[in-house]
């Protein structure tokens, strides 16, 4: 019963927004919204997926990226009100869902196959 109720408040309260599917390994670009005070702005952030996990409203995605030869890890919710848009830059083949051995990779050993 309790199981119904949240499922009932999930799709009548909550704003899903229509995101493009991407998997882990893709190239992607994450346009959120950031509160400096009284002053919003929108910033971007392109890295590859390192991973996804959750279901429902606790969806979740790491991305990836080097900044300054130093590696910059961001956890998304995917349902976060601040997100605007998601574009996809590159589509990557990996054999893992999870590639937390992409940490370890420098150079051109951290390229994705497309």
């Amino acid at each position: 019963m309790s199981h119904n109720i949240i499922k009932y408040v999930e799709e009548k309260f909550f704003i899903k927004k229509n995101f493009p599917l991407f998997n882990s390994g893709d190239t992607i670009t994450v346009f959120f919204e950031i509160k400096e005070g009284e002053k919003k702005r929108i910033q971007s952030f392109k890295g590859i997926v390192i991973k996804k996990q959750g279901k429902g409203l606790t969806k979740t995605f790491t991305v990836r990226k080097i900044s300054g030869g130093i590696g910059v890890e961001r956890i998304f919710i995917l349902n976060q009100p601040n997100i605007q848009k998601i574009d996809i830059n590159k589509k990557g083949k990996v054999r893992r869902s999870k590639i937390y051995y992409f940490r370890l990779l420098k150079g051109k050993k951290a390229r994705v196959k497309s």
